[in-house]
């Protein structure tokens, strides 16, 4: 017997947004002082940080919540099952449905009621609720499934994360350039299948950590203040992800019994390329162990950071070989691991 992912589904908008598209943009610094560098130059060592070339916005009829259902629908049919059957529906997101040209936010009722509205589902007992646990949400939701099986008080759950950051990003701000849109969607459920979940692990960061990532005015001092955008401190947050995700992910490893040597993947939140690099680097640094070809598969090049959906959008492509260089095979072991605001780092192992 095990908890497994039966299920995946993710939702990727149409529309591309190419790096060359913000050269027009009048970037400042939160002083609101126009950079006296070219947005070309801006733009390239934005690349060469984050390995971003283009990223993925929702259509503007879109909004979180739709992303969620479509993502939803996608994860049932892989499943194969009757959404009717599902007792928790988990929904992760940061800024609930906003819609296009609007930075107000909607969270009543629930994005997690939203998508149980738009499946249909008649069940009542199918609890529906909203995880806000910044970036980790998904993998926290799957966590959350986990222990809602072991309790007896669940048999199947759908997982979502889903967000439309470029809603809530300031245009004037560098750091709109890392934001996109998606979501991915995944059904938990014990099966007589051995490994599944293995072990997992969770921390939260509340004291000078708690405020690396928050809501702050626009830069351009032009426009209505009262207006929030995602802000946040790109250095502190670097250094904290490099300092503090490679012992939790060692801690989860070592509790699934599972050998250095025995790791095939890590899925870990794609925020920015050479932080996840230094991550993993150090990960395996902490077990004087080489790391190997292929155990970290990136889709920040082409989707951006869409912050809780990026680790099951990534499942998603891997699961149905659309990354190349990449594939999961019976009986491989896998870390799945994210760290945002809050400041919240999480993990799981998980054996296919």
């Amino acid at each position: 017997m095990g908890i497994h992912i039966t299920g995946v589904g993710s939702y990727i908008p149409n529309h591309t947004e190419r790096n060359e598209d913000f050269m027009n943009h009048t970037f400042m610094d939160e002083n609101g002082t126009p950079f006296d560098r070219s947005n070309s130059d801006i733009i390239e060592k934005f690349q060469a940080i984050t390995g971003i070339q283009e990223r993925r916005y929702a259509k503007p009829h879109q909004t979180a919540s739709d992303l969620a259902f479509h993502a939803a629908e996608n994860a049932i049919q892989d499943a194969n099952i009757d959404p009717e059957t599902l007792d928790y529906i988990i929904v992760a997101h940061n800024f609930g449905d906003i819609k296009h040209g609007s930075t107000q936010t909607e969270m009543l009722p629930s994005l997690a009621t939203r998508v149980k509205h738009n499946l249909q589902i008649k069940n009542p007992n199918c609890v529906a609720y909203d995880l806000i646990f910044g970036c980790p949400g998904w993998v926290e939701g799957v966590i959350h499934a986990q222990a809602f099986i072991k309790a007896g008080m669940a048999k199947r759950c759908l997982i979502i994360g889903a967000d439309t950051l470029s809603r809530i990003a300031d245009p004037n701000d560098r750091d709109s350039m890392i934001y996109a849109d998606g979501a991915g969607a995944t059904i938990v459920e014990e099966t007589d299948k051995e490994g599944g979940l293995l072990s997992h692990c969770t921390q939260s960061y509340c004291n000078e950590e708690a405020f690396f990532l928050f809501n702050g005015s626009a830069y351009n001092p032009n426009k209505v203040q009262s207006d929030k955008y995602i802000k946040m401190y790109g250095r502190k947050v670097y250094e904290f992800a490099i300092s503090h995700v490679p012992q939790a992910l060692k801690e989860c490893l070592d509790n699934s019994g599972v050998e250095i040597s025995s790791l095939k993947s890590i899925f870990i939140h794609q925020a920015n390329e050479k932080m996840d690099e230094a991550i993993v680097k150090r990960f395996y640094r902490l077990y004087r162990h080489p790391q190997p070809e292929n155990v970290l598969p990136i889709s920040i090049h082409k989707l951006g950071n869409s912050s809780v959906a990026t680790v099951p959008t990534l499942l998603d492509l891997v699961k149905r070989d659309q990354l190349d260089g990449y594939k999961i095979n019976e009986g491989d072991v896998a870390l799945f691991a994210s760290v945002g605001a809050g400041m919240n780092i999480n993990a799981f192992s998980y054996r296919f």
